[in-house]
This record gives structure tokens, C-alpha cells and sequence, in this order.
């Protein structure tokens, strides 16, 4: 397994380079020997563009790295390989600048004539950037349907022991059903209750009690045992981890998500003493300047392109009824601070008189006849994009709650308080996959807490990117 992982690594570095290369070339033709673009400082040799070949080799297999692409994991989706890809491609355009403008500093205080030897044409860099992005993305889908193709003929299948046949288990071994692609067999349970006349699930045996799990691991050639007990067992689960831990098993605890939604936990150190922070989130320091870089460029941008239609929106409100155009509501954001949001209106003026806050609901009086194509098309989230160029809102994140509900639903739910440990989104990974509106609210939770735990510029680019593909016309949003 650990050869065939290599030789996977290996290959995909070297395809990954060579088609980085290769990117690179074409695009200098594209430029530059196809005449489809003018030529206005005149025709750079070629072998001023094979100087820099050593970098792309380089720096596209580095961004890759920086991205996780050879980390290599069954179930990743294709839409986060592409941003992966993407945004791994990104990255190697920055490192090429960078290095070619170093080399021609650094030559351009010994010979003028050696510094213009690695520079390249901004234009160059963004086909390269595009034709990366498409060649690559290409070598790994067709990689993906080989490997694919072998698993459905149950060639190079991993074997899969689920410990723990209750509830979370069952949960286990439907996910892993349900998913025959990613190329896992489950062989069966392991479970105290085997003693008694517990049978299986789904077709899958019981074969034996916890205490088995290592001596089946062995006879079964299992390559993966996924642990998946109820917290009442804890002390069964750290011997079974115990005895496992003689083989040559890769073993994985589910935490019982059933009853506890958690963060990603971290351990620290109080002077020698191991302290478990639980809610631990990636979004921290140089993480979060990086997303605010993000919210302030994207959200700039978007209301300069999108000035007209603003505009048109807003007269379109003040024309169809009396009020005004915005419409103000106090939100809780990051830390449990409040902010005021901005939207375009969609409902009769003081909607709330006579009844205080209320949800939305499907068919609302409430609502006008503009306001409710505005609602069902987003449109009148648009003003926030002022909300997130201020920084009370980030582009992507946990929607934003009436300080009202937030009081009651704290209550209700547990953990409910942990989105707050981001700024609010004008979207969001629950809303991209369809939890909003009149939906279970702790499905929206736990994929809020989800995003916040998992957080990276990649699953914000493919949540931007989701919103823009889907996000429109939701059959929730009323």
C-alpha cells in the first residue's frame, strides 16, 4: 500500500510538471507565433521563455504541495479538486513572478543584457494560468475514472471493519455503501453484542466482540477499521485502540456526531499540562487577514461592476410601493457583537407593527410583488456587499441572526453560539447545499460548524463558486 502510495505521489508530480511545461510553451506560442494576438514591444526569442522552464518545473508541483494535492484521499469531490487545482495553479503563477523578477534584479546589477533573459509577458502568465488549470484538472479527472473503473471491477479495494454495529455504525457503513466509487469494502462489525443473537446490518456479518477486532484485522488483511462506539464505551474504545495498534491497520475514530457537534480540538500546553481545546478554529491571525484581503477586493469590485444595476433595483423598490428604498436590521456577527444589515426592501413598510419578529414563511402577505422575485433571486441580499467592504460581513460564512432569535435558539441548540466565532457570510456551505429558509435549523447548524472547522480559501472560492451555480432562485428562499 505504502509503494503503491508512492508510486500514485510520484507520478502525479511528475504529470504535474511536465504538463506545467508544457503549458507554458504552448502559451508563449499562443502569444506570440499564432499572430491571434498583436504584437506591440516586439517578438521575445524562445529561448528567452526556455530560461524559465526550471521554474515552472518547480514552482507548479509547490503549489500543488501547498494545496494537498498529493496528500492523496478516496472521496474528494471533483468540484474540490478543481479549486484545488485552481487555486494550487494561482499560486505557482505568484511563485513564477516572483522568481523571474528576482533573477532579473539581481542580474540587472551585473549585465543589462542578462536581465531581461527570464522576463516574461504578464499575458503569457494568464494563458499559462488557464491552460494549467485545464490540463491538469483533465490528467486527474482521467486518473480518477481508471481508478474508478478498477474499484467498480473490485480491483485494489480497501477493506473496511466497522467497530460498533448501533446507530452510528449503521451511519458508517450506509455512507460507505453509498459511495462504491471511493473503492471500499466493508468486510463487517466487530461489537460486544456479538455474544448474544445480534445480527448484522445491510447484509454486512457480525464477526466477532471488540476483543476480536485485532485478530480479525489480521485474518481479514483489513486496511482500515473505522470506530464507531457511543461515548457510554469510551473505556472499550481506548482498549480497542490499544490492541489495534499492534497491526498494521489504519484506524479511525467517528466521533458520535449524533449527540455532539464539536469543533476541530486542538491540544495545548499549560506548563506541562495537556489541555484539549475543544473549540479550536482555523480562521485565526494570518488566516483571517488573508480572507479579509479576499472580502475587501471581491466585495470592491462587485459593487463597482454592479453600480447600474443597483441602482435600477433600487428604483424598481421605490417605484412599487411606499418606503424606503434599504431596509435596516440589527444581525449578530462575530463574537456576538451586533451589526446593522442592509438590504433592498421587500416588504411593506413596517411589515413587523403589529406582530414583532416573525420568520418568513412561503406565500407571506407581508411581502411585495417585487420583493418577492427580489427574495427569490437573492437580489436583495445585494446590498450587504457594503456590509462586507466595511467588515461587519465576510463574503462567505454562517448567515446572520436577529439578535432576538439568537436568545431563543441558544437554548435550543446546542453549541448554537460556536458560529459566532466567525464574521456572518453573505453566503454560506448550508445555504450552497440547500439548508435555509424553512429548513431544519440544526441541519444549518451543523453544516455552519462544518465550515468553520474546515475553513480554507479553496472551500470559500468553491462556495462563491456554488452560490453562483445554484444560489439563485432557491426553493426556500421566501
Amino acid at each position: 500500500m505504502i509503494r503503491h502510495h508512492r508510486l500514485l505521489v510520484t507520478f502525479h508530480l511528475l504529470s504535474d510538471a511536465a504538463l506545467g511545461l508544457t503549458a507554458f510553451l504552448v502559451a508563449y506560442l499562443l502569444r506570440f507565433q499564432t499572430g491571434l494576438i498583436p504584437i506591440t514591444r516586439g517578438l521575445p526569442p524562445l529561448r528567452q521563455y526556455l530560461n524559465v522552464l526550471p521554474f515552472i518545473a518547480l514552482v507548479v508541483p509547490f503549489g500543488f504541495y501547498l494545496q494537498g494535492l498529493y496528500r492523496l484521499r478516496r472521496g474528494g469531490s471533483r468540484v474540490d479538486d478543481f479549486f484545488a487545482v485552481f487555486v494550487g495553479s494561482i499560486l505557482a503563477v505568484m511563485a513564477g513572478i516572483v522568481a523571474t523578477l528576482y533573477v532579473q534584479t539581481y542580474f540587472a546589477g551585473t549585465a543589462a543584457k542578462e536581465a531581461g533573459a527570464f522576463e516574461v509577458s504578464q499575458l503569457v502568465w494568464g494563458i499559462f494560468l488557464v491552460l494549467n488549470v485545464a490540463l491538469t484538472f483533465a490528467s486527474r479527472e482521467f486518473m480518477r475514472e481508471v481508478l474508478e473503473r478498477r474499484w467498480r471491477a473490485g480491483i485494489g479495494l480497501k477493506k473496511i471493519l466497522i467497530a460498533g454495529s448501533g446507530d452510528l455504525g449503521r451511519l458508517v457503513a450506509d455512507k460507505i455503501l453509498e459511495h462504491r466509487e471511493l473503492g471500499y469494502q466493508i468486510v463487517g462489525f466487530v461489537d460486544d453484542r456479538a455474544a448474544g443473537d445480534h445480527l448484522g446490518y445491510r447484509g454486512l456479518p457480525l464477526l466477532g466482540t471488540l476483543d476480536d477486532a485485532a485478530e480479525i484485522a489480521t485474518r481479514e488483511a483489513i486496511d482500515h477499521l473505522y470506530v464507531a462506539l457511543p461515548p457510554e464505551e469510551h473505556i472499550r474504545m481506548i482498549e480497542l485502540l490499544e490492541n489495534t495498534s499492534r497491526e498494521m491497520v489504519d484506524v479511525k475514530v467517528v466521533p458520535d456526531l449524533l449527540q455532539v457537534i464539536a469543533l476541530r480540538a486542538r491540544l495545548e500546553d499549560l506548563d506541562g499540562i495537556p489541555v484539549i481545546n475543544v473549540n479550536d478554529v482555523p480562521l485565526q491571525g494570518f488566516n483571517s487577514l488573508i480572507k479579509r484581503s479576499i472580502d475587501v477586493v471581491i466585495s470592491g469590485v462587485a459593487l463597482l461592476f454592479l453600480a447600474i444595476p443597483l441602482g435600477l433595483i433600487a428604483l424598481a423598490v421605490k417605484l412599487s410601493s411606499k418606503g424606503p428604498v434599504l431596509f435596516s436590521q440589527e444581525r449578530m456577527g462575530l463574537d456576538g457583537k451586533s451589526f446593522t444589515i442592509v438590504k433592498f426592501r421587500s416588504m411593506a413598510d413596517d411589515a413587523e407593527r403589529h406582530t414583532g419578529p416573525v420568520w418568513a414563511i412561503e406565500d407571506d402577505p407581508r411581502v411585495t410583488a417585487l420583493g418577492r422575485f427580489l427574495r427569490r433571486s437573492n437580489l436583495d441580499e445585494l446590498p450587504q456587499l457594503w456590509n462586507v467592504l466595511r467588515g461587519d460581513m465576510s463574503l462567505v460564512g454562517p448567515r446572520p441572526e436577529r439578535p432576538h432569535f439568537v436568545e431563543q435558539f441558544k437554548h435550543k441548540i446546542p453549541q448554537y453560539m460556536l458560529r459566532h466565532k466567525v464574521k456572518a457570510g453573505l453566503t454560506g456551505w448550508a445555504q450552497v447545499n440547500g439548508w435555509r429558509g424553512n429548513t431544519p435549523l440544526e441541519k444549518r447548524i451543523e453544516y455552519d460548524l462544518y465550515y468553520i472547522e474546515n475553513w480554507s480559501v479553496r472551500l470559500d472560492l468553491k462556495i462563491m463558486w456554488l452560490t453562483l451555480l445554484k444560489g439563485f432562485f432557491h426553493k426556500h428562499a421566501y
